[in-house]
């Protein structure tokens, strides 16, 4: 049998369930362990309780209404409080998001035990988890073990495991006590910035077009953003484009962008370095667009065009729209 009960941080999504990350979590946790349970910062609602029971969790600790407070802060305080009252997991599991990082490394200091971060997949030894992560930009793993018998606290990377709900009845909610954090407990947050987007996000699309320094000035990435509309897909970037400033950083595809693992991936002068690749190489199938026949995107690409995008892609787009 797998080890004890291990808890989940739980992100809720737009319609009130959770996340696409903490469901994606939930799917590996239940394999790992006997029993798994979803913490949430805030109300644990009919929504989040029915998507945790479908995701396989037994149980959803609620902390109740944080009053604007920092996710950080509270959750793990609330969490850090049920260990040292012997009520808490064996091990907490969260997604490397900003709540999700946040979360860990409070509960980290809070509970005096280290976290394994940046993990794409785990497995049970005795009674330790083992963390596999990439190191060296992607191009090796390295296998990590908890020794210490504390609490054992993992960050897992987007889009390592699949989510697939099981079909379980709807999780009991019960109320989570968070201890007071004193002057960071305080903390307010006063607004928040949501950037505007048409289509599908971009670590979800089935289909992402992502276009790189190859494209040879910011203007050009319209032709990006075309394609993507025409697809139904979603607009991405390499990091070089992002630091010149031609799109936003939400854009950006790699090991310190977004992760992502689409049906399909479009490169558009993109030339894959290691940092891009680590973030879509996962992809069913990587079509390539690229003047230089020794670019590295080549290597993982599924399909490769060695041409001009200012040629391709226009012809491509009007093949497209006759169809």
């Amino acid at each position: 049998m797998g080890m004890g009960t291990i808890w989940v941080y739980g992100e809720v999504a737009e319609d009130g369930g959770l996340s696409s990350m903490t469901t994606e979590i939930l799917a590996k946790a239940r394999e790992l362990a006997d029993d798994v349970h979803v913490v949430v910062g805030g109300e644990g609602t009919d929504a989040i309780a029915a998507s945790a029971g479908a995701n396989g969790a037994s149980t959803v600790h609620a902390t109740g209404d944080l009053a604007g407070g920092l996710q950080g802060v509270h959750v793990a305080a609330a969490i850090a409080g049920a260990i040292e009252a012997g009520s808490g997991p064996a091990a907490v599991l969260a997604g490397t998001t900003y709540d999700g990082r946040d979360v860990a490394a409070r509960l980290s200091v809070a509970v005096d035990a280290p976290v394994i971060t940046n993990v794409v997949d785990l497995e049970v030894s005795g009674d330790a988890l083992v963390g596999t992560e990439p190191v060296f930009g992607g191009t090796t793993n390295v296998k990590t073990t908890f020794t210490g018998g504390k609490a054992q606290i993992a960050l897992i990377r987007p889009k390592s495991f699949v989510a697939e709900e099981t079909g379980g009845a709807a999780a009991s909610v019960a109320a989570l006590a968070v201890p007071d954090s004193g002057a960071a407990g305080a903390a307010r947050v006063q607004d928040r910035f949501v950037e505007e987007s048409d289509g599908p996000k971009l670590d979800e699309a089935g289909t992402v077009v992502s276009g790189g320094r190859g494209l040879g000035e910011a203007d050009k990435y319209t032709m990006v953003e075309d394609l993507a509309t025409v697809l139904g897909g979603a607009a991405g970037a390499s990091r070089a484009i992002v630091d010149a400033g031609w799109v936003p950083y939400s854009y950006q595809v790699g090991q310190t962008g977004k992760v992502v693992k689409p049906d399909v991936y479009l490169a558009l002068g993109i030339s894959g370095a290691t940092q891009h690749l680590v973030g879509m190489k996962g992809s069913k199938t990587i079509i390539a667009i690229n003047k230089d026949e020794e670019a590295p995107i080549f290597g993982v690409a599924d399909l490769g065009i060695v041409g001009d995008v200012h040629k391709v892609v226009p012809k491509l787009l009007e093949a497209l729209k006759a169809r």
